[in-house]
């Protein structure tokens, strides 16, 4: 039996704790390699899995921890798929390596919001010029025809330029969302732009007694009538819906006007049904209304900004909106 010298002893700790000195920093380099792997998974925008060859979640970040539900939908293909998953469109790519397999899945929820607002937008576009030509010999024949009726039978033919007004307010409504806001700025008086929104009420029918209160002073905006009648009539149709909705027997529209070194400010007020979902207010082709085609608000916010100001839901007791157009 070989003995070992005390020499030996020592080269043999000696490498011992080379060895564990080794190891230790291969383990930290490790676990650094580990960390730093699992911060890019984490930075990424999308939700990320790597599953196991059991199929078991290796590594995920925290995106794809809260849509594990959404995991349990998802499957390995070698091209590219979309998933719906609680109201909101996914991308979904998966890759394999080795016994890994990653997948991940991407929100283009509102890609594909923009993509179908564009799509409706030219369709209504185009069916808006197909319908306006014979939109507009109704409303040249029935100027001709009331002036023909018997009397009792006027209110017939005012019933239907109602109608044709509405149907033409529709359509340029969404030309002007397909084409976008051009203005053609001129001075005129309030009192004008009131007797358009006095008309434009005249229009539209309802069923309920509603007083309307209007501002009395006398001042001059320089912006674009027309659009500035679309602006505030749109809002006033909005407020004799959501009275009618109400459940009282009456109602009260009000506007109040003041002014800053910069801004015209209006507030409008109506005691309609309170708004529902305030998030969808401004959003193209979605209504809080039921006769809604989700273009008023959206368009009243570009005018009121092509003309330099803002339109916001008051945050106050009252229910109502405030107007800002600049004064020059």
């Amino acid at each position: 039996m070989s003995t070992v010298t005390p020499e030996e002893l020592n080269l043999l700790i000696e490498q011992t704790y080379k060895v564990e000195k080794e190891f230790t920093e291969l383990k930290e380099s490790y676990s650094h390699l580990q960390h730093t792997v699992e911060k890019v998974v984490e930075f990424l925008p999308n939700a990320i899995w790597i599953l196991d060859e059991e199929g078991e979640v290796f590594l995920q970040n925290s995106k794809a921890k809260s849509l594990s539900e959404l995991l349990e939908l998802l499957e390995s293909k070698n091209d590219d798929y979309e998933v719906q998953f609680d109201k909101k469109s996914y991308l979904v790519k998966s890759s394999s390596h080795e016994d890994k397999l990653m997948i991940s899945a991407t929100d283009i929820t509102e890609q594909k919001r923009k993509e179908n607002l564009a799509t409706m937008g030219q369709m209504a576009a185009h069916l808006s010029h197909e319908i306006r030509n014979p939109i507009g010999s109704i409303s040249l024949l029935s100027s001709t025809l009331k002036k023909r009726v018997l009397p009792e039978n006027v209110q017939i033919v005012e019933e239907i330029q109602k109608s044709v007004y509405r149907i033409d307010r529709i359509i340029k409504a969404t030309l002007m969302f397909s084409k976008g806001i051009e203005i053609n700025k001129r001075p005129f008086m309030w009192s004008e732009l009131r007797d358009s929104l006095d008309m434009a009420i005249s229009y539209y029918a309802h069923s309920k007694e509603i007083a309307f209160t209007f501002p009395e002073q006398k001042f001059i905006l320089n912006a674009d009538k027309e659009l500035l009648d679309m602006l505030f009539s749109n809002f006033i149709i909005n407020a004799i819906d959501a009275i009618e909705l109400d459940e009282e027997e009456e109602g009260a529209i009000e506007i109040v006007y003041n002014s800053d070194e910069a801004f015209h400010i209006f507030r409008i007020y109506d005691t309609g049904v309170a708004i529902v979902d305030k998030k969808e207010l401004f959003e193209a082709f979605r209504s809080t209304k039921v006769k809604g085609n989700g273009l008023g608000l959206v368009l009243s916010r570009q005018i009121a900004e092509a003309h330099g100001g803002s339109v916001c839901l008051l945050d106050t007791d009252r229910k109502g909106f405030e107007i800002k157009i600049a004064l020059s």
